[in-house]
């Protein structure tokens, strides 16, 4: 729900399964969703799970390249527990993308980890979130929840902040002025 309205139009990047897409229809059943996502079988699942749903779109896409742009604009762009996997310049850019393929007034929200800012809360995370034993991915490479609000400031966002956070898990919401 953006204010009293509910979206028409969202963008699900790395959607996975759709789990996403599934909750923002659980509360607008109306909107017309589209799910981005590099993985084959994810997306085969999400089409499966939306077989016979209208307005329910799914396309291949590696983040890494730029944000399509031939579906229009959107009320909302989603994410979760994916951008953290993006080198810090492309995070930029893509909260530049984002900002463009918002409606004013749309908004835009990450849930995802975070870089925390000492080791040792690293290695407390790193203790709560997976056996003492795992390392982390090599794949993460998450930012401060600082920087990434100056980054969604820069691109042009009002109102960015971390609504929520729990050691290195974050909730960061901007949005497009009106």
């Amino acid at each position: 729900v953006i204010g009293d309205r509910r979206p028409s139009r969202v963008l699900d990047l790395g959607t996975g399964s759709g789990a996403l897409i599934a909750d923002v229809r659980s509360v607008a059943p109306s909107a017309e969703a589209y799910g981005l996502d590099i993985s084959p079988p994810l997306l085969a699942a999400a089409r499966m799970d939306f077989a016979g749903e209208k307005g329910v779109h799914f396309r291949e896409h590696d983040l890494l390249d730029a944000l399509p742009t031939e579906f229009g604009k959107f009320d909302l762009i989603v994410s979760a527990w994916v951008i953290h996997h993006l080198p810090d310049e492309r995070k930029i850019r893509l909260y530049e993308e984002a900002f463009d393929l918002l409606e004013p007034g749309g908004l835009f929200c990450n849930m995802d980890l975070v870089a925390l800012s000492t080791p040792k809360l690293q290695r407390r995370a790193l203790e709560v979130f997976a056996s003492v034993d795992d390392e982390e991915d090599a794949s993460d490479q998450p930012a401060p929840v600082e920087a990434q609000l100056g980054w969604l400031r820069d691109a042009g966002f009002d109102n960015a902040d971390c609504y929520w956070k729990w050691l290195a898990t974050a909730m960061l919401v901007a949005e497009r002025p009106d």
